[in-house]
């Protein structure tokens, strides 16, 4: 893949990128309704196409914040045509990489040397490329090393950057602009976290401890002392990421082993720790040689407070759902029902999340579950896209912790059933 020698730092240069793609997008529309006047049955799959392929080259040409929300919405396929799930899942792990000068000036900024004078080895070429860093191999001391390097200008481009991408997500989210600021904001919040490195080997630390117990689920130590704001040192981990992994045959027993791991992860997370690696895509997942699940990255972790935590999982595990006064009073909690609803709202949006609710919930409901089960997840899908057509959904609703909270969630059933992995329910609780 060819390399980047610079990336726009500024904020009129990133505008200006925005603006030729925006050009670009509208060239697409007009080309593609001229040749509708002499074609009436044709479909929109090419203007997608060509629209997904001009965003996404622009996107990854920029980096950060606008490649992480066309990152996160690769993993809702419930929500955009399947030519921007395609282009924009390349984020995930698979971005173009900066060139290395770009690599040697960033650690000249914050070691104040060059990566061949603080490792033994330093491969300039990267090994993998997302949205907001990129990955190297080093070696030190004996340790085969990998070395995490922030883009340039990513932490302080964020704000700017998500005032610039708000267009395109509000024409592929098709939210009302009150949800979609609600939507922004929190993604800002988190964004500003995982661009500081040194917080995510904070977090990368305390979960390794807290989650030790768990079944063949295993994470690299960090090196803090060769750690800074944007650049994050950690032990390699030896493995194929999930599609690479899934090329190789594995067998049915490998599937559960891997899926049952995920699951396990997950929920000891919620459950237990009251927080959670909310960034469940595949690129932050190895899978070892001996069957392991290897976590690489802990830049994103939502906590869970109690007055969210507690209606919500009550829908989910608990027997509330089977009283209607307790179900409103919770929804009500989580503000998916609001004050200003009369009596016949109430009964509307009451009919329609329970009847998502219990979809959701399927696979809490029994002991085990069999993600290879196809219906399970197009339901999801189709039940989804159904609620974003309907225009008492396009209004503000939920507390914010949903916006993470369902990612996570949505993006584990995701990767579950691309295993087909047939999983048991509460082993984590006995972590």
């Amino acid at each position: 893949m060819k390399e980047q020698d610079s990336i726009a730092t500024g904020k009129v240069e990133r505008s200006a990128k925005f603006v030729k793609t925006g050009i670009k997008v509208g060239g697409n529309y007009l080309k593609h309704y001229t040749k509708k006047l002499f074609d009436a049955d044709l479909t929109k799959d090419q203007l997608n196409q060509d629209n997904a392929e001009d965003i996404y080259e622009s996107l990854s040409e920029l980096k950060g914040s606008a490649l992480k929300v066309a990152q996160m919405l690769s993993m809702d396929k419930s929500i955009m045509p399947k030519a921007y799930v395609d282009q924009f899942s390349k984020s995930q792990y698979n971005a173009p990489p900066l060139s290395g000068p770009l690599i040697v000036r960033t650690f000249s900024k914050y070691f104040g040397k060059t990566p061949d004078k603080i490792f033994d080895t330093f491969d300039i070429k990267s090994s993998n490329a997302a949205s907001i860093g990129q990955v190297h191999r080093a070696t030190k001391d004996g340790k085969n090393l990998a070395i995490k390097i922030q883009y340039p200008g990513v932490a302080e481009s964020i704000s700017s950057d998500l005032k610039l991408v708000k267009p395109f997500a509000f024409r592929l989210l098709g939210m009302s602009e009150k949800e979609l600021d609600i939507y922004m904001k929190e993604v800002e919040q988190k964004m500003v976290e995982e661009t500081d490195y040194i917080l995510e080997v904070q977090q990368s630390k305390k979960f390794a401890e807290a989650c030790q117990s768990l079944k063949n689920v295993v994470f690299p130590a960090y090196y803090p002392e060769l750690s800074s704001p944007r650049i994050i040192t950690m032990d390699w981990v030896e493995g194929l990421h999930l599609k690479e992994w899934l090329a190789t045959n594995p067998t049915q027993e490998q599937r559960n082993t891997i899926g049952q791991a995920l699951w396990d992860f997950y929920n000891f997370q919620m459950h237990t720790l009251k927080e959670v690696h909310a960034d469940p895509h595949p690129g932050n997942f190895i899978i070892t040689p001996d069957c392991k699940l290897g976590v690489l990255d802990f830049g994103c972790v939502k906590a869970l407070p109690m007055d969210f935590y507690t209606p919500y999982f009550s829908l989910i595990i608990g027997d509330t759902l089977n009283d209607k006064a307790k179900t409103i009073q919770c929804f009500r909690e989580l503000e998916m029902i609001l004050d200003k609803d009369d009596a016949q709202a109430i009964d509307f949006y009451y009919n329609w999340y329970q009847k998502m609710i219990r979809l959701f919930a399927q696979p809490y409901i029994n002991s085990s579950f069999d993600f290879s089960n196809k219906q399970f997840m197009q339901e999801l899908y189709t039940f989804g896209e159904q609620l974003t057509k309907m225009p008492e959904f396009k209004q503000a609703r939920g507390v914010k912790h949903f916006i993470y909270v369902n990612r996570t969630n949505f993006g584990l059933y995701a990767i579950l059933s691309e295993l087909d992995a047939q999983i048991l329910t509460n082993q984590y609780a006995n972590a």
